[in-house]
């Protein structure tokens, strides 16, 4: 298939118009590698194959330079192919003619004037050059010839590949092509070596016409799309290739054997893949014709792939050798050759010439490049990951500033958040440190503060490597305490060993004063809440904190890290009231910054405890800070528990859409392992919530690292609300039974942070057990008391009061007062409900109902809504809603199953935009979720 290459074929069919009337003519193809010459010239046959036209065609290549005279050998091969069968059976004139002629060539040495005879000996120039000139005399009579019953059109490829021999009889020719009836046409590739040659030189300045094949268009390359995938794609990933490609044929096509190998079919989503793909096939292709050019050539490329996008013209032209003339003249041959952009600095045109550049060289010369790159640019003093990608690429030992370097190039990675980057620096640093001292110790520390955001088990591996290169019992804990904490998770044993130890070579906290205090307060915090699953410890956590007074002090983070852990200990207990713990907490939020690095504390229990608490007023202000303050170095890891925290306060506040949006976010970070109180969180949103397929996604993502108590039970209960709505409540009730037994066990009563007693008396109740629901339910009403949070005492008499039925106005009455003193509006709505249903008609059942749907509407319940609706008897159908084209669009595919980061690919829009549609749509729909869209969807 050759396209945009009109112009091309008509001055060549132009050509041959003129060749019948006897004007002969010379044509050259010139353009960069790729380009598609070749095609072009394969093509041209194709243009006469129903005239009059003999086509003689010959293909130059490397390894047969060497073989005199062997273009010119095809180009009578075809010559000869087209004598009648009956003449070439008997020698024809023709045949006989340029045998004698070949046999006198034949005696021509490649590339000289003198002969060579039978032994080897010189016969002097005089009957050598006497044969030349038959010989190139005598092949053109042939074409004259040829040329008096028809046309002839004579193809060469790659010109600058031809043998001497064959060189020196095109030149002849073209300068005496009148009178032939002949067109010929050649191909040049721009900057190769092969083309200075000075015969190849007289050949092109003789062509009376020169083509260049343009690049291929945008409306090209989705022709080109379409015949290789059947159909030309989606828009943007025409884009994408055509820029990956810059209209460059070769580099298109080895771009869609790529994709299609791969299985990506052209759409828009993969339009990213394009843009980063390097094809194997082209990176071959470019890597042996690299091989072939000149060192300086060679030496230029390999200085430009090594520096990548960091190297300017002098340290380029410094790295290869090279003075001005010898860089400006290898610079010039890269960009003839379309494999250098035309650019202020040298840079290569796409990613696969450098990967072709490092692969034409040897490992040993790969390294010896990237260590003399390392070299310049640390001299000129630029950024360290500039020098430190270059230490990256060598294996041998660093030079004595390496590890300077690396360590620099690890902060600045650090500073920018590419925490794995960062690991991989200070990994290599290591390598080049061989002494076994303290300031390997440092090193070691600092990897292992890098790797805590994702890989823990390294951080603690690399932690107990430090210890004993460590000189001081501070220094050790220092370092111990670099280990992330597990929260609320079962932490390696080892872990736990190791911050035993240290802490007992602090020693207590009363008996040491300023910073040893301060490690002795944080190890104290750590090790007690390791023992968060251990009754004993939990009730010795709250007599410590009941010995500090009601005015615990919260001056230092020391102090505070401790006060986050006895909190949760009496949360998880309910030995503190809520209005205690919430009192405390606050306190605590109130002195602690509000930056990132809390999340390798303790300190987000004290979110968990202020919700349990139903305190949450603060934490919105103080999360909506610290992610103002995070972004530069926050992890994924990270995000997901930001998110969970602002989710979870979002629903607590009854707006569960927005919510909701903070959950998805949280889902879209799937590559990141969860930290177990993140999931704890996003499950609590999720019951909350009551959507099964958002809880569905997120039991798939949590269920992937080891659970300690809190993960096993909230991942059981948010399994138990999921079959309960599928239908499947025995399996449920069993699951949530078991959970409440664990918890139990463990001294955890808080039925704010595990709900199982709520949903196990729904479904007792469902079953037909009214005796274990009520019995329940008095437990529930009995904890609720204790603790206190408006929220959860409400909902406990909601319950109550729904299995005495009528009996349970009264319960539900008090239920409606305590729970106007809370912020959870959406309890205090599915109450007012519930209230109205079982009064059934009366002023103050109307006005139940009314003042549910109003705050049911306000939190975003569109379900709760229809509730109150029919209880009022007003319930109307629902108005057609009016969806925008781009919410259609996000709409549909969600019912695909796409998740909101596919969408926003499939659509080419940010994943903020994707839920922005997807909310707007639910508030029109007057659905809850994903779950409720098929059926709500206008037609």
């Amino acid at each position: 298939m050759l396209l945009e290459r009109e112009a091309e074929l008509a001055q060549v069919s132009a050509a041959l118009r003129a060749a019948a009337d006897g004007t002969s003519s010379s044509i050259l193809v010139t353009g960069p590698l790729g380009i598609g010459r070749s095609a072009l010239l394969r093509h041209l046959p194709s243009l006469v194959a129903d005239e009059d036209v003999r086509v003689l065609r010959a293909n130059a290549a490397p390894m047969e330079q060497d073989f005199a005279f062997g273009v010119v050998r095809q180009l009578f091969d075809s010559l000869l192919a087209g004598v009648p069968a009956a003449e070439r059976g008997r020698r024809s004139p023709v045949s006989d003619h340029f045998a004698r002629l070949m046999f006198t060539a034949g005696t021509l040495p490649v590339g000289a004037g003198t002969t060579t005879g039978a032994d080897g000996q010189g016969a002097g120039p005089g009957p050598a050059l006497a044969a030349s000139e038959a010989m190139l005399h005598g092949t053109r009579s042939l074409l004259a010839d040829a040329g008096d019953t028809t046309r002839l059109l004579i193809l060469v490829d790659d010109l600058h590949r031809a043998d001497t021999p064959s060189l020196r009889w095109l030149a002849y020719l073209a300068k005496r092509l009148h009178g032939l009836r002949a067109v010929l046409v050649c191909t040049l590739r721009d900057g190769d070596h092969g083309s200075r040659h000075p015969l190849v030189r007289e050949i092109a300045g003789t062509a009376t016409r020169v083509l260049r094949p343009a690049p291929l268009s945008l409306d090209a390359t989705r022709t080109v799309i379409r015949k290789r995938c059947g159909w030309p794609g989606q828009d943007e990933y025409a884009h994408a290739c055509h820029e990956a490609s810059a209209g460059n044929p070769l580099f298109l096509l080895s771009v869609l054997r790529g994709m299609r190998a791969r299985g990506f079919s052209p759409t828009a989503d993969h339009a990213d893949r394009v843009r980063s793909l390097r094809p194997s096939g082209l990176r071959e292709r470019l890597a042996s014709f690299l091989r072939t050019q000149p060192p300086p050539v060679r030496d230029l490329a390999a200085a430009i792939a090594a520096f990548g996008d960091h190297g300017d013209r002098a340290l380029v032209a410094e790295l290869a050798g090279l003075d001005d003339i010898g860089f400006g003249s290898a610079r010039r041959a890269l960009v003839s050759t379309g494999l250098l952009a035309d650019g202020r600095e040298p840079r290569f045109v796409h990613r696969v010439v450098r990967d072709a550049v490092e692969s034409s060289m040897t490992v040993a010369e790969r390294e010896r490049s990237h260590d003399a790159a390392a070299e310049l640019l640390y001299r000129c003093g630029r950024p360290a990951e500039q020098v430190a990608a270059h230490l990256m690429a060598v294996t041998a030992f660093g030079r004595p500033w390496s590890v300077t370097v690396l360590r620099a190039a690890a902060d600045e990675a650090l500073h920018r958040g590419a925490h794995d980057t960062a690991a991989r620096y200070l990994r290599r640093a290591l390598l080049d440190h061989r002494t076994q001292d303290e300031s390997r110790a440092r090193l070691l520390i600092d990897l292992a503060t890098t790797e805590r955001s994702f890989d823990p088990e390294a951080c603690e591996r690399h932690i107990a490597q430090a210890m004993p290169l460590l000189t001081t019992a501070g220094d050790r804990a220092a370092a111990a305490l670099r280990i992330p904490p597990t929260l609320l998770g079962t932490p390696p044993p080892s872990a736990v060993g190791l911050l035993r130890r240290v802490a007992a070579e602090v020693g207590a906290p009363a008996r040491a004063e300023g910073p040893a205090r301060e490690t002795a307060l944080r190890l104290e915090a750590r090790l007690r809440h390791h023992g968060h699953e251990n009754p004993g410890e939990l009730a010795s956590a709250v007599d410590r904190l009941r010995s500090l007074g009601e005015e615990p002090p919260l001056g230092t983070a020391a102090e505070r890290e401790l006060m986050a852990v006895l909190l949760c200990a009496g949360t998880l207990t309910g030995r503190l009231s809520a209005a205690e713990a919430a009192r405390t907490a606050n306190r605590v939020l109130d002195r602690e910054p509000a930056t990132s690095a809390r999340v390798h504390t303790v300190l987000p229990l004290v979110v968990i405890t202020l919700f349990a608490a139903e305190s949450i007023d603060g934490v919105a202000s103080w999360l909506s800070t610290e992610q103002q303050t995070r972004r530069q170095n926050a992890t994924g890891a990270d995000d997901v528990l930001l998110f969970a925290e602002r989710a979870l306060v979002l629903v607590s506040q009854g707006r569960p859409a927005q919510a909701r949006e903070h959950v998805e976010r949280a889902l879209g970070l799937a590559d990141t392992d969860w930290r177990q109180a993140s999931v704890v969180l996003l499950s609590a949103v999720a019951l909350e919530l009551r959507d099964p397929a958002l809880s569905e996604r997120i039991l798939a993502q949590a269920g992937r690292g080891p659970a300690g108590l809190a993960l096993t039970a909230t991942l059981q209960i948010l399994q138990a609300s999921v079959d309960a709505q599928r239908g499947l409540r025995p399996r449920a009730l069993e699951a949530l039974l078991a959970c409440g037994r664990q918890l139990d066990a463990s001294g955890w009563r808080n039925s704010a942070l595990f709900p199982w007693r709520p949903h196990a008396i729904g479904l007792h109740h469902r079953l037909g057990d009214f005796r274990s629901a009520l019995q329940l339910a008095e437990e529930e009403h009995a904890w609720a008391e204790e603790w206190g949070a408006p929220a959860g005492l409400g909902r406990a008499l909601r319950l109550k009061g729904w299995l005495y039925g009528a009996q349970g106005v009264r319960l539900l009455r008090e239920a409606v007062d305590v729970l106007r003193g809370s912020s959870y509006e959406l309890e205090l709505a599915r109450t007012l409900v519930l209230l109205g249903r079982q009064l059934g008609t009366g002023a103050e059942a109307e006005e139940a109902l009314r003042e549910a749907g109003a705050l049911a509407a306000a939190c975003g319940a569109p379900w709760l809504v229809e509730r109150a609706e029919h209880g009022l008897g007003t319930a109307a159908p629902p108005p057609k809603a009016v969806l925008t084209r781009s919410e259609r669009r996000v709409i549909s595919l969600v019912g695909r199953g796409l998740t909101n980061q596919e969408i926003a690919g499939e659509l080419g829009v940010s994943s903020r935009a994707v839920e922005k549609h997807l909310t707007n749509s639910y508030r029109k729909l007057g659905v809850s979720g994903r779950h409720q869209l098929a059926d709500a969807l206008p037609a």
